[in-house]
């Protein structure tokens, strides 16, 4: 008689053990829970899980969310340049000359971003070293454009100066993050095989 509590004890602290491997299984395979082991440290963590867990595309690995981050970070740029080209006059001809440069800056920075979505939508494993390179480096250098719209506007005050600001230094955040699940990416390739 005494067998059939240890037996129950033994089949209950299994079922257990079960339920706990297979919502620990569940838990790795989960995005939301991808995302925030990757975004934890990102340049901007609480921008970075934002911004990635409304995303609606796939995010299964860090491939997918390095293409993301890019996504993201593209489409407000695309945003902040419709913004600057469309919406924005400037009043004087400081103000116009430093809105002239900052468009054409953001022109480039969404060149850059898209030609660094097509190289991560594309990555093949005996050039991988160099597209991501090539991605790495294109970030980097969507980020110096931001930076450089913003130094155009210094000398000037005023309302179109902090809208400007506001909106650029949001995107470049954005495209920071995006610039660390490039790199994550990248140092990940040695820890996991790439199979595109």
């Amino acid at each position: 008689m005494a067998a059939a509590p240890t037996q129950l004890a033994f089949a209950l602290f299994s079922l257990l053990f079960l339920l706990a491997s297979s919502a620990t299984a569940a838990k790795h395979k989960d995005p939301q829970n991808l995302i925030r082991s990757s975004c934890v440290h990102a340049s901007y963590p609480t921008l970075c899980l934002r911004t990635l867990s409304t995303y609606s595309g796939p995010a299964n690995s860090s491939r997918d969310l390095a293409q993301a981050a890019v996504k993201v970070s593209l489409t407000r740029a695309r945003r902040v340049s419709n913004y600057l080209t469309t919406k924005v006059a400037g009043k004087s001809k400081k103000e116009r000359s430093a809105l002239s440069d900052c468009v054409e800056q953001m022109a480039t920075t969404v060149d850059e971003l898209s030609r660094t979505l097509g190289e991560l939508k594309h990555l093949r494993g005996e050039t991988f070293q160099w597209q991501m390179s090539n991605a790495e480096t294109w970030v980097s250098a969507a980020l110096t454009d931001e930076d450089t719209c913003l130094d155009g506007f210094d000398g000037v005050d005023g309302q179109l100066k902090s809208d400007v600001k506001r909106k650029i230094t949001n995107v470049a955040k954005i495209t920071s993050n995006a610039l660390y699940m490039i790199n994550r990416l990248d140092e990940s390739r040695g820890k996991n095989r790439l199979n595109p």
